[in-house]
């Protein structure tokens, strides 16, 4: 996420692709909630199955058939055309969400780690470090089918939220800090980074471990995950994090006041000299001078490189023709220009709007769900009800 708000034309880009993101996170109440519901209802053996032998019978799952209720909607209900075009969009989304997780962890990977290790690697190298970094967790994903299969009984909605509780948190804690605190330096974050990591991962692994029991059957897993909820554990985490960097950073050395430009909301609007922008500013006249000599070396038209050469080239993503060099040129010149957070009062007043917007919808929607419409005794009666037509009167 912060990766594609890092490729925006502008700041209003920025916000405005965040604020829209925000709306959309608003449709997961009716395109997965809801649908859950509707077929929990209409499908009460095959998804609200009681009996973890029933269930396993439905599904391969003894905790919980939650997984099979939106594809049974889409298998009982609609015609075969829109079966195939659900299907296909479901691949779409699948196939987008994988390619873009794969090609921001392999520009992390060869842009912080690799260009550290080797900080003279040339573009043609960290393009293959990229691919096969890309391989290599393919890989691993592939591997870790089972851990998901085994985690929260089965339960991908639930599995997605667990892994980003404990591994999320952290890094909230430290990009807000970061933003509002100027004291806040590189050891405090770090080490608070590595704690919130250290805890995360522990926690995680205990409930890799100590797996959900089934229905009606006793929880004997250790008091930290039985009584302690994963999001109570996120919350706990996220101060934890918070009160390490702010001791850590007070206890070191302060930031350097030239690095404070333009990275904290207090200097957001900072028109001084960064020396790491003149750095930038200078490499990439150094890169302009590189193509221009070697444009000059080969001559108007472009050097005819050899087949392994250029199936090399194909595979690997390294492009070096003159609409390539043309784009690096353009790049440029767009991050030299984008380095001002200037915006427009009318494009502030509209995005401050939008904002408020969806603020208030999103209160708005949380307090209507929270409100119970059924009495304690009521919800009791039903639950009572439906375990007698269910034939299950030995558990009431």
């Amino acid at each position: 996420m912060v990766q594609r708000a890092l490729a925006a034309k502008s700041l209003s880009h920025a916000q405005g692709g965040t604020l829209f993101a925000g709306y959309m996170k608003i449709l997961p109440l009716f395109i997965i909630i809801l649908p859950g519901m509707i077929s929990r209802v209409l499908f009460t053996d095959e998804i609200a199955c009681v009996d973890p032998e029933e269930c396993y019978r439905f599904c391969g799952s003894q905790v919980s058939c939650s997984n099979t209720a939106f594809p049974k909607l889409v298998l009982e209900f609609l015609p075969s055309g829109v079966r195939g075009i659900m299907l296909s969009v479901m691949l779409s989304a699948i196939m987008s969400n994988l390619t873009s997780i794969f090609n921001s962890a392999s520009t992390l990977f060869t842009m912080d780690l690799w260009a550290t290790w080797r900080p003279k690697a040339k573009p043609r190298e960290q393009l293959l470090v990229g691919r096969l970094f890309i391989l290599l967790l393919v890989g691993v994903s592939i591997c870790w089918v089972p851990v998901i299969q085994q985690s929260e009984g089965g339960q991908i909605f639930v599995y997605i939220q667990v892994i980003a509780a404990y591994l999320a948190p952290p890094i909230a804690a430290i990009y807000l800090l970061a933003v509002l605190w100027t004291r806040l330096n590189e050891a405090g974050t770090f080490w608070s980074l590595i704690l919130g990591f250290v805890l995360g991962i522990v926690r995680m692994g205990l409930d890799f471990y100590y797996t959900q029991p089934p229905c009606y059957e006793p929880d004997l897993r250790p008091a930290i995950i039985r009584n302690l909820h994963y999001m109570y554990f996120a919350t706990a985490m996220f101060w934890l994090t918070v009160v390490v960097a702010v001791i850590i950073s007070l206890m070191t050395e302060p930031p350097q006041s030239w690095k404070l430009i333009r990275t904290t909301y207090f200097k957001r609007m900072s028109r001084e000299e960064r020396p790491d922008d003149q750095e930038e500013r200078e490499r990439a006249e150094n890169e302009l001078l590189e193509m221009t000599d070697r444009k000059s070396e080969s001559g108007d038209g472009e050097v005819q490189l050899p087949w392994y050469r250029r199936v090399y080239n194909f595979i690997f993503g390294y492009n070096n023709s003159k609409e390539a060099q043309e784009q690096v040129v353009a790049m440029n010149e767009h991050l030299a220009a984008v380095t001002t957070l200037h915006q427009s009062r009318r494009v502030k007043c509209f995005l401050n709007i939008l904002l408020v917007i969806i603020l208030t919808t999103a209160v708005a929607l949380f307090t209507f769900f929270s409100i119970n419409p059924f009495t304690e005794q009521e919800v009791y009666d039903i639950q009572r009800q439906k375990l007698k037509e269910l034939g299950y009167e030995d558990l009431i």
